[in-house]
């Protein structure tokens, strides 16, 4: 299936130039069945690239711009009145799909947020008293605007355990800028085909599944997480036992993309800036310091013995 992953992504890249960064995370979630949020300014493609990536697997894609006055309703759905029967009918909100797209979900209070929570654990959403099982794959990807500190509300700790990453999108190169200018204003985009079924993407995951890990790395894992639990004059909480699961899956498919057959710690290293980042409280002391969550991780992975 290697060459299907290749195909993925040079369709993908008919849309989007560079971020692979992005790319390949968004992959990694969807085959492992994680979420993802995206945190980059404006104009960065991340709209564009998951409903790319949406044609590109034949997947339905919904979107939710996230604002203020949006209901938990407006998400999941409604039990409506009908006059004609008396009754009341189930109407399904916009999370019924395969491919979510949070927009700006920093924008709307905590009560609208954790509408996703059900969604996004349980893979389930309930409406009034019956309960709906969601389409497979789903994944939801929400991003937020860095920029933006008024009107904007935090999101809860519990929440953004629930993604299995968080990637920090950078602006394109020069040279691509200038591609995506050029491709922009003369309308010369293509169209992006179907690649890959939903059979062949249970097929993907089945074959991540089985990629090897040996025990010292499993340790490696496990030694990195607890690290981050040691009290520290900058570090406030530390990782949940989901952050390592997550980081274990996210390795197996980071080498399942690289073509490998097994994990080694460069795939484990390079999974554990967006599996930790948005699970890491930094303390008074570390913000007024200046300090971000990148850093403490460095200096984390510094103290741990890499096998």
């Amino acid at each position: 299936m290697q060459s299907k992953i290749v195909a993925i992504k040079d369709e993908i890249a008919k849309a989007v130039i560079g971020q692979e960064q992005m790319v390949d995370g968004l992959l990694i979630g969807l085959f492992c069945e994680g979420h993802i949020l995206v945190e980059g300014v404006p104009g960065l493609a991340k709209t564009t690239t998951v409903k790319a990536l949406a044609s590109a697997l034949e997947l339905k894609f919904n979107r939710v711009q996230f604002t203020p006055d949006l209901l938990p309703s407006d998400i999941i759905g409604a039990e409506i009145y009908d006059p004609q029967s008396s009754s009341f009918k189930i109407k399904k909100g916009a999370i019924f799909t395969q491919l979510l797209l949070a927009d700006e979900i920093n924008r709307s209070p905590s009560k609208v947020q954790s509408a996703l929570l059900e969604a996004m654990q349980e893979r389930q959403v309930t409406i009034g008293s019956e309960t709906f099982d969601l389409p497979r794959p789903f994944m939801v990807m929400a991003t937020q605007n860095p920029l933006e500190q008024e009107g904007v509300y935090r999101l809860p700790e519990a929440q953004l355990d629930r993604f299995m990453m968080k990637l920090h999108i950078e602006h394109n190169s020069k040279e691509e800028e200038l591609e995506i200018m050029r491709r922009i204003a003369t309308k010369s985009s293509k169209a992006i085909s179907a690649i890959v079924s939903s059979s062949e993407l249970e097929t993907i995951s089945n074959e991540i599944d089985k990629i090897y890990i040996d025990e010292e790395v499993e340790r490696f894992i496990i030694a990195l997480i607890r690290e981050t639990r040691v009290t520290s004059t900058y570090i406030r909480y530390g990782a949940s036992p989901r952050a390592s699961i997550d980081l274990y899956k996210s390795a197996k498919a980071h080498a399942y993309l690289a073509g490998k057959s097994f994990v080694t710690p460069v795939d484990i290293l390079a999974m554990v800036y967006p599996v930790l980042r948005h699970r890491i409280g930094l303390t008074y002391e570390a913000r007024a310091k200046g300090l971000g969550v990148d850093e403490l991780l460095k200096s984390i992975i510094e103290k741990v013995d890499i096998p």
